[in-house]
């Protein structure tokens, strides 16, 4: 056994790091999580997904903390019942959804338990659509529907175009609402509150669990706010350098085991033979 500080929670991002790039949990994912659960460490995830296409993971994971949707801003339990939600301010809701259209990037509104879109077939959609296991509604445009939304997500696959978009939302909207990105090709804009540094705090004050003995494991810039409310942060061999630069520790690919890897090697302190 290798020397690993205590930790008493894992808080896990989804995509690109709990899950491979066709979005499966392995048979060594679950594995790694019922060894933590045996040797008294919680787990949690969190993700830009909502609640709901996050539930084709609760029973293999067999979840029993809060589990965190659209970067925190909405806290449900596993049968999907609302602990807690967060939602965009109608104004700066459309201040958001006028920085995409400006940057000429699709839009997408998520609004209780409803995913908006304009366009069927837009970028992404269909791969959202399997990646979620449910169906967008498709509507005209976003008129009268900015009063309870969760998030907003801007879309392109011009990379730079979305990243020039984060910067300019972040600048636009300061402390009034968190806009970063949840894939190189997805902006993600919620309420001020609503991260995963507040879900890190969240989870801490709820489980009575000290920060210092949480571990936090992601691959996004949005994943660094819960690095930074952790004693333990890792993070994914597919994360830029930009990201790996922010945590205490690097593991392999999430095509690669790395999520896996990274419980056995940090948390659960097991020399690889």
């Amino acid at each position: 056994m290798a020397d690993v500080k205590k930790i008493s929670l894992v808080l896990a991002d989804v995509d690109g790091t709990l899950v491979t790039e066709q979005k499966l949990l392995t048979d060594r994912a679950k594995a790694a999580v019922r060894a933590l659960k045996a040797a008294g460490v919680r787990f949690a995830i969190t993700s830009g997904r909502p609640p709901r296409g996050m539930a084709m993971l609760f029973d293999d994971l067999a979840l029993d903390t809060p589990v965190a949707g659209f970067n925190g801003g909405l806290f449900v339990n596993t049968d999907l019942s609302i602990i807690e939600q967060k939602t965009l301010p109608p104004d700066v809701a459309a201040e958001a959804l006028k920085l995409i259209g400006a940057h000429e990037m699709d839009a997408w509104v998520y609004s209780g338990n409803d995913w908006l879109v304009t366009k069927a077939k837009a970028p992404h959609v269909d791969r959202e659509a399997w990646t979620v296991k449910f169906q967008p509604t498709v509507v005209a445009n976003f008129d009268g529907r900015l009063d309870k939304v969760a998030k907003i997500v801007g879309i392109s696959d011009d990379l730079e175009r979305v990243k020039k978009c984060e910067a300019d939302a972040q600048a636009a909207f300061g402390a009034k609402a968190t806009a970063s990105r949840s894939q190189p090709y997805y902006l993600d804009v919620t309420h001020k509150d609503a991260n995963k540094g507040a879900v890190a705090d969240y989870l801490s004050d709820h489980l009575h669990i000290p920060e210092a003995e949480i571990a936090t494991i992601g691959d996004q810039p949005n994943d660094v706010l819960m690095f930074k409310r952790s004693g333990l942060s890792i993070a994914m061999g597919n994360a830029s350098d930009e990201v790996k630069a922010q945590a205490t520790e690097t593991t392999a690919s999430y095509n690669d085991e790395g999520f896996a890897k990274a419980m056995e090697r940090f948390v659960l302190g097991v020399v690889e033979s």
